[in-house]
């Protein structure tokens, strides 16, 4: 629920783009058609996915997307060009054995034990085989077996996500989690399956910021922030199916600080203590409103020099 006030508030931002866009219909010259876009299941069910598939970017030269960040302060962004966030996968494993009484372990084929070996030998594949200039992540974040004290059980399920920035480093990572997986559990003896589900969860792409759009948001963001309000951030291994959309057309995605020192500390959005600050409203708004219309006036005038006549619609 915490994580979704964040998204809300970035879709109210949009929705408040809209309005402004409309109201500045006239002024802009009719130079070409906005496309809203607000995106449903992005917390791993990949709802770009989905509206990409149904046609959503259909006649869409680009696309612009925002999140709120309690990173930065309040009338700050954060963006860079190339890769802003990796891509990545999850993945569950069902390691089975041999359930019986925990006085008498060499009667059971322990699953539990399994698992956990494996938990570890996925973590040698971060820090003996990937290269550190390459950043990759591998993490357990599911263990589910057992029920009482004294009982090995027949079966546990663990899962998690794997992450990475190339998409060599992706295919290799995943198939390496299938092998490592299946073989420490024979080495105890035990049988695993490895299972991805990308049908209801798909494997996002690393999230990509277009160059040249991202000239375009320097040009923007100057004008309406001043250059000291921009702030090139680092790659972070955090994912988004924005991804999709930027991988279909180019695309460019940035944060919008929400920090207010005098209303206290700002928690993450995974935080249950997550506040929504309301005073970005105003810059997210007008900033997301102001790139687009900038982007449609400079395309339309590239089209009037090149063919001397454009008739679009707002």
């Amino acid at each position: 629920m915490n994580h979704l006030n964040g998204v809300f508030l970035s879709y109210f931002l949009d929705f408040q783009a809209s309005i402004w866009i409309m109201q500045r219909e006239d002024h802009c010259g009719r130079t070409g058609t906005v496309v809203l876009v607000f995106q449903p299941a992005e917390e791993g069910g990949g709802g770009a996915k989905k509206m990409l598939d149904v046609g959503i970017l259909e006649n869409v030269e680009a696309i612009f997307g925002l999140h709120v960040s309690s990173s930065y302060p309040v009338g700050m962004v954060a963006t860079r060009p190339g890769p802003i966030m990796a891509g990545s996968g999850l993945f569950d494993a069902v390691i089975t054995g041999k359930g019986g009484h925990a006085a008498i372990p060499q009667n059971t084929l322990d699953p539990i034990l399994a698992a956990s070996n494996i938990i570890v030998s996925l973590q040698h594949l971060i820090s003996r085989e990937a290269d550190p200039l390459d950043s990759q992540v591998v993490t357990v974040t599911k263990f589910q077996g057992g029920g009482a004290f004294n009982v090995i059980p027949n079966a546990v399920t663990i899962g998690g996500t794997f992450r990475a920035f190339s998409k060599e480093s992706f295919i290799q990572l995943k198939q390496r989690i299938e092998e490592v997986i299946t073989l420490q559990a024979s080495v105890q003896r035990c049988n695993a399956t490895v299972i991805f589900n990308t049908n209801e969860k798909p494997f996002y792409p690393v999230t990509m910021n277009n160059v040249d759009l991202h000239g375009h948001f320097l040009e923007v963001a100057r004008n309406m922030l001043g250059g000291k309000n921009i702030i090139e951030m680092q790659p972070i291994m955090g994912a988004e199916d924005f991804s999709f959309f930027a991988e279909a057309i180019p695309g460019y995605f940035y944060y919008i600080g929400m920090i207010n020192e005098t209303r206290g500390q700002m928690e993450p959005g995974h935080s249950p203590y997550f506040k929504v600050n309301e005073d970005i409203l105003p810059y997210g708004a007008a900033l997301h409103a102001s790139l687009a219309v900038t982007y449609l006036l400079e395309y339309h005038s590239q089209l009037t020099t090149q063919k001397g006549s454009c008739h679009d619609e707002l």
